[in-house]
């Protein structure tokens, strides 16, 4: 059982690991940067979270973590949508963001 345990939060931390990477990818905006982190927040968490129950099996502790998971779910997504709407509704702009613009251009 905790073989299993160990390969489901490999996976959780593989997920985070590429997600942080996808995070730093050069070129990319405010808002995928905002979708990136989420979707490693709740699936990377989901799963470690998963891990962490089949290795200690039926007990107090996993009860707990089902409690967290199930916050993580619900909140995350929420929590991000606030912020890409606050930003949007703020007038950020998130083309300008991009770090493959030139910006020596304007100097003369």
């Amino acid at each position: 059982m905790s073989i299993l345990a160990y390969i489901v939060m490999g996976i959780g931390v593989a997920f985070m690991l590429l997600g942080v990477i996808g995070i730093f990818k050069p070129g990319k905006d405010f808002y995928y940067r905002i979708l990136v982190a989420c979707k490693i927040d709740t699936v990377g968490l989901l799963t470690l979270g998963i891990g962490l129950a089949i290795y200690h099996g039926i007990s107090f502790f996993t009860g707990k973590m089902f409690l967290i998971v199930i916050m993580i779910l619900v909140l995350n997504p929420f929590v991000a949508h606030i912020v890409a709407r606050s930003a949007s509704r703020s007038g950020y702009d998130s083309i300008g963001d991009s770090t493959d613009v030139d910006e020596s251009a304007g100097e003369k």
